[in-house]
C-alpha cells in the first residue's frame, strides 16, 4: 500500500496533477502501472482517512491540542518505531516542522498502513503526506521536503 502511496504523491499530490480523476480512472490505471485491486482501494481509502482528519467535527486531533504537552509513545508505537524513528519525531516538532496536531495526524497515518515496523524513510514520507494535505503547512512541508532531499555535505573537523 505503501508504493501506492508514494506513487499517487508523487505522480499527483506533489506535481499538482489533476487531482479530479474519476476514481475508475485512478483504479485503472493503477492496475495497469502494476498494482494489487486490494492494496489499490487501501491506499485510497487511507487518502479519504486523511482528508478527514483535517475536519473538527470527525478529528480528535484537531479539538484539543496542548502545546507544552510531553508525548509519550505506547508500546504499539515503540513497537512500530524503533529509537531512530522516535528521535527523528521528537527532532521536527523541536525545530517546528510538526506541532501536537501534525504529529498526532501523521501518527495516526502510520498506524493505518498496518505495517509492523516503519522505517526512517517511510517516516519521513508520512509527514510529507501530512503536512502536504494540512492548510496552512506550506512552510512545514518546504521545510520537511529539505530535509527528505538534503544531501550529506562534508564533514569539517
Amino acid at each position: 500500500m505503501f508504493d501506492i502511496l508514494m506513487y499517487l504523491f508523487e505522480n499527483y499530490i506533489h506535481n499538482d496533477a489533476s487531482v479530479f480523476i474519476k476514481p475508475n480512472e485512478l483504479t485503472d490505471e493503477l492496475l495497469r502501472a502494476g498494482f494489487n485491486e486490494d492494496e489499490i482501494f487501501k491506499a485510497l481509502h487511507w487518502l479519504e482517512q486523511l482528508a478527514e482528519l483535517q475536519h473538527s467535527d470527525v478529528s480528535p486531533y484537531l479539538t484539543s491540542s496542548p502545546q507544552q504537552a510531553v508525548r509519550i509513545f505506547t508500546d504499539n508505537e515503540c513497537d512500530m518505531l524503533d529509537l531512530q524513528c522516535r528521535s527523528y519525531f521528537m527532532f521536527i516538532e523541536r525545530i517546528g516542522v510538526i506541532n501536537s496536531v501534525t504529529r498526532e495526524m501523521v501518527l495516526d497515518r502510520l498506524a493505518a498502513l498496518d505495517k509492523p515496523f516503519i522505517t526512517l524513510e517511510d517516516l519521513k514520507w508520512v509527514v510529507l503526506m501530512v503536512l502536504f494535505n494540512v492548510p496552512g503547512s506550506e512552510k512545514a512541508c518546504e521545510q520537511m521536503e529539505e530535509l527528505i532531499f538534503e544531501q550529506p555535505g562534508d564533514v569539517l573537523h
